[in-house]
């Protein structure tokens, strides 16, 4: 592996020097196709379209992501920011590349997270969209416009990942290319009108099935926090190290949504019906909500309360998209037509 990883290094070195002048293009393209997007932007933009398919994105996106946790724990997998001083192949000649404040993520880097979950979830948006265009116009270039789409994403995202030396490029490769796979399982497998005890059942089996594996790791002799060791030692600076990068917290986060996602649909089976209007207001409201959500400052310590709060916040997430806003939407639109 140490020239494959060695030509990625200096594919990203020659990356940064020819597309220098978009770094704040890829820096927002990283962004965009970080996991936590699919829930926080792409869940409610494609629910207020069509409710079964933001369902889909939800639950492909928890499951994805968790696949891509255990993924990472079982194949290790180093990141470019770090692998150039643990190599010290590179002290004759050191790459002229640059950190970014996106670049210290702690986790293992095999596959790409950000190129996993957005092939995974945004299958599920295209083949959807491409359906619907199908069926309306009978067109096979019109409905394959959305999957052309899904490509030029997964290419920025990729590209984005190495620029930053977070990803070498086979691992956002084995990453897209596993979201595809499990963005065409998934989408037939959604879980809708389940009871709420299916979802508590899954999102407990998720927790206790990942930290099973970690103690089972952790018994034979692997130390799993490695990498969180390395990603201290070699980012530029301390503040880029957050603790919502780090394996336990993608954790919560999916088994948080999960649960989320069958107290929604216990509340309010079928969710609410609204008109076109409606439903856009739902969505900037949601929206907003979601954005102070999710800015909402977490203690650092304990670490078992900031992933307590973490879970809880994640938690929040489908029922502000799926009852809370819709539900007084429909209250106040409901009234007014009354009136």
């Amino acid at each position: 592996m140490e020239a494959v990883y060695t030509q990625g290094v200096w594919m990203a070195e020659s990356l940064q020097q020819r597309t220098r002048s978009n770094e704040h293009f890829w820096l927002v393209v990283t962004h965009m196709g970080d996991p936590k997007a699919a829930f926080l932007l792409v869940f409610p933009f494609t629910y207020f379209i069509s409710k079964r398919a933001g369902v889909a994105v939800l639950w492909v996106a928890a499951i994805s992501e968790w696949l891509n946790l255990v993924f990472k724990w079982l194949l290790f997998g180093e990141r470019p920011f770090w692998w150039i001083g643990e190599s010290r192949l590179f002290v004759n000649k050191q790459p002229k590349v640059h950190q970014f404040s996106s670049t210290c993520e702690t986790g293992p880097g095999s596959p790409s997270g950000h190129a996993m979950v957005t092939a995974a979830v945004w299958w599920v948006v295209v083949s959807s969209l491409g359906s619907f265009l199908y069926s309306r116009t009978r067109s096979i270039v019109l409905s394959s416009l959305p999957y052309l789409f899904y490509v030029v994403i997964l290419v920025a995202v990729g590209i984005s990942r190495v620029f930053i030396l977070a990803h070498f490029p086979h691992q956002v490769i084995a990453g897209s290319l596993t979201g595809l796979f499990l963005g065409n399982v998934l989408s037939h497998r959604v879980p809708e009108g389940r009871p709420l005890l299916f979802f508590f059942s899954f999102s407990t089996g998720l927790l206790l099935s990942a930290l099973i594996l970690h103690v089972g790791l952790q018994q034979l002799g692997i130390d799993l926090s490695w990498s969180i060791y390395l990603a201290k030692k070699w980012c530029s600076r301390a503040e880029w190290i957050r603790l919502d990068t780090v394996p336990f917290s993608s954790l919560t986060r999916d088994c948080g949504a999960l649960l989320g996602l069958g107290l929604a649909q216990y509340w309010k089976p079928g969710g609410w019906s609204l008109p076109w209007a409606p439903r856009a207001l739902s969505l900037a409201i949601s929206s907003m909500g979601l954005y102070h959500v999710n800015r909402l400052p977490l203690p650092v310590q304990p670490q078992g309360l900031f992933y307590c709060l973490f879970f809880v916040k994640f938690v929040l997430v489908p029922q502000i998209v799926m009852v809370f806003v819709p539900g007084l939407v429909h209250f106040f639109t409901h009234k007014k037509k009354k009136d």
